[in-house]
């Protein structure tokens, strides 16, 4: 069974989003306007369903008439351990760009690093790692 993917519909920046995510996360974007499914509740430019795949699938949408634009309170999307630490820091880096760091990535007492970021389209994300997955040099050299 495929895991759960996150699915957010904005309010007309699933366009934007997609470009966002992609240059965040990596991967192969893929986008259907309303006009090609034939949907008259919404932009016929607009997006009706995008979707990145790559090493972190999800997909987007711009919100149409009867839909309700994406917003959260007390949800966040865990990115733990599914990368490498070198990796995971460049995503968190990438994902607080225009967007909000809540909560530095730093190591923590019980000895792995996350960290919280709440990115440009709303969405709040826990990144973070176990220490034994890189080399001890590595953590000295980019954490405190």
């Amino acid at each position: 069974m495929p895991a759960p993917s996150l699915y957010l519909h904005l309010p007309g920046t699933a366009a934007d989003a997609l470009e966002f995510y992609r240059g965040v996360f990596g991967g192969t974007v893929e986008r259907h306007s309303f006009a090609q499914f034939g949907r008259t509740d919404g932009p016929g430019a607009a997006i009706a369903h995008g979707v990145l795949s790559g090493a972190v699938d999800l997909c987007v949408a711009d919100a149409g008439a009867e839909d309700e634009s994406f917003s959260a309170r007390g949800l966040m999307i865990a990115l733990l351990g599914t990368a490498e630490p070198t990796t995971l820091r460049t995503w968190f880096a990438g994902l607080a760009e225009a967007g909000e760091v809540v909560e530095d990535l730093q190591r923590r007492p019980w000895g792995a690093s996350d960290g919280q970021v709440r990115d440009r389209f709303g969405v709040l994300w826990l990144i973070g790692y176990e220490h034994g997955t890189e080399t001890a040099q590595q953590a000295a050299s980019t954490e405190s």
